[in-house]
């Protein structure tokens, strides 16, 4: 029988073995590297090509890729679909290989200026490691999307310094608030403002649209890191997830109860996440509610409460981004202030060139 000691021994030696064997892509994934200094991509102009991808969902129908396409032409551009736009594997738009494969090819093309997601879903964490970043690194161009695309955008930037895009996807509704979000942004490269739209008219005597409140006031400044609650927080641990110190974290979900927000939000306070940011900016927490089972459930109020009001820092609630209608571009990775008591968010600096 072989002595524990010596066969502890035996075990550390075997387990380092394994580490070698890795691939030495796999051997640099298997840490976080230093946040890498920040990257921007040319800004998009009318003529420029857009290339149309599928990194997540399978779209089943013809009609959504054809007004997807006519809204970027819309916008002024050329659009290239994706060799697999139109595949299916499951629910999503294609194998892990395939949707991978989109991306980099679009990436490597020169005629492409920017990629956009078709829509968002599920499946981008399985293919976050199967982006070729040395490539991405060397051709920097626009990449967008928001919801299940948080895992692209974020690993993105933390693998390159990319700034990269939480913004409508292709078949978003691209109205006149979006559209102007996303332009002064991305195509005119200004240090823009970032707040809510006015009230629609009504004959309310006060505003209640668009409403943002403080749950900490004040002012704070940071890199901006977030997204969609539920990837976020499956990113932790993982050499993809954002850096967080002295980051301006912003949040949004939809259709998850209360109960499961909250052990989201623990999540990120476990593991340290919570406590080394600057600010907090939440978004629209869409169809968030309480579920059948609603007896003594706590309230988002509450929720946000316990984890947000003991970090001491700027708060605030009620952005226009997450799923809505009208939605702002963020740039994740852009250097921004958040003012917690107007409700807004100035980029300090232009995030394309």
């Amino acid at each position: 029988m072989t002595p524990p000691r010596r066969q502890f021994v035996q075990s550390l030696a075997v387990a380092a073995a394994g580490v070698a064997a890795l691939p030495v892509a796999a051997q640099a994934a298997a840490q976080p590297a230093a946040q890498p200094a920040p990257l921007l991509a040319r800004r998009l102009r009318p003529g420029d090509t857009i290339a149309l991808v599928s990194p997540a969902n399978a779209t089943f129908e013809r009609e959504p890729i054809e007004l997807a396409t006519e809204a970027l032409q819309a916008l002024g551009f050329k659009v290239r679909h994706g060799a697999n736009l139109r595949a299916r594997y499951g629910q999503f738009g294609g194998t892990d290989a395939q949707r991978a494969g989109d991306i980099n090819a679009m990436f490597a093309d020169d005629s492409v200026a920017g990629i956009i997601a078709m829509t968002g879903g599920s499946g981008c964490n399985r293919i976050v490691d199967k982006l070729d970043y040395k490539l991405i690194a060397a051709k920097p161009k626009f990449f967008g999307g928001f919801s299940d695309l948080t895992s692209l955008v974020n690993g993105m930037q933390r693998q390159t310094g990319l700034v990269t895009f939480h913004c409508p996807v292709a078949s978003s509704q691209w109205n006149g608030y979006s559209v102007a979000a996303f332009r002064s942004l991305v195509m005119e490269a200004e240090a823009a403002l970032l707040k809510n739209p006015p009230p629609e008219r009504s004959d309310n005597i006060i505003p209640t649209q668009y409403r943002t409140r403080a749950l900490r006031g004040g002012k704070a400044r940071g890199r901006l890191v977030g997204g969609n609650l539920a990837v976020l927080s499956s990113l932790i641990g993982t050499p993809y997830a954002p850096e967080f110190r002295g980051a301006i974290l912003f949040l949004e979900e939809i259709n998850e109860y209360i109960y499961r927000v909250d052990r989201m939000l623990s999540t990120l306070r476990l593991a340290g996440a919570l406590n080394q940011v600057a600010g907090v900016v939440l978004g629209h927490f869409t169809k968030c509610e309480p579920g059948d089972n609603n007896y003594g459930v706590l309230t988002l109020d509450e929720v946000f409460d316990d984890y947000f009001l003991s970090l001491n820092v700027p708060v605030y609630r009620g952005a226009q981004f997450g799923h809505v209608s009208r939605k702002l571009t963020i740039p994740v990775g852009g250097e921004a202030e958040m003012d917690a008591d107007a409700g807004t968010i100035q980029l300090l600096r232009p995030v394309v060139l």
